[in-house]
């Protein structure tokens, strides 16, 4: 089967941002540091409240909603954080044959990429993990990278997605 593709600076942000989102390490930096700061915030109101003359109150309140609206509006601003990077190291280097056209030919053997100026290989078991959101398909062949097949140049997302998981599954 060949399927020739699109890649954009949108698919690959959305990759990016799906892998965040679903990556356990993520997760547990971006808890540490959504519930981490508010409770510094509320020892920094104590300890400053014990430095001068403002009574405690007076000082735990302001922290206290502070630290409410950073554990609200804290992931927002990671999330955005995470897209702004992406797009910055997208446009740091030559990446030329991460975006744009992609002719992928998937065989018994494994998956053959090809852009205009290379061709990468991959046999079926060097693919560890299909994933998929509601823009793509992910082909992890690694813990940090993946064949991202965006599903608006599929001709039949289902049946792409059924003989890739059959040969994962053979390999």
């Amino acid at each position: 089967m060949e399927i020739k593709y699109n890649l954009t600076e949108e698919d690959y942000l959305n990759f990016n941002l799906f892998h965040v989102k679903n990556s356990n390490t993520v997760k547990r930096a971006l808890n540490i540091q959504r519930f981490l700061f508010p409770v510094l915030f509320i020892v920094i109101s104590y300890l400053f409240s014990k430095m001068t003359e403002i009574s405690f109150l007076g000082v735990f309140i302001p922290f206290l909603l502070i630290s409410i609206l950073w554990v609200i509006f804290y992931p927002k601003y990671f999330y955005r954080f995470i897209i702004r990077n992406t797009k910055k190291l997208i446009r740091e280097g030559k990446n030329e044959d991460l975006l744009g056209e992609h002719r992928m030919t998937l065989s018994e053997e494994g998956i053959v990429d090809t852009t205009p100026k290379k061709e990468t290989k991959v046999t079926w078991s060097g693919i560890q993990m299909i994933k998929e959101d509601e823009h793509s398909i992910y082909l992890y062949n690694s813990s940090v990278s993946a064949y991202i097949l965006p599903k608006k140049d599929l001709h039949n997302v289902e049946e792409t997605k059924a003989l890739i998981q059959a040969k994962i599954k053979d390999a």
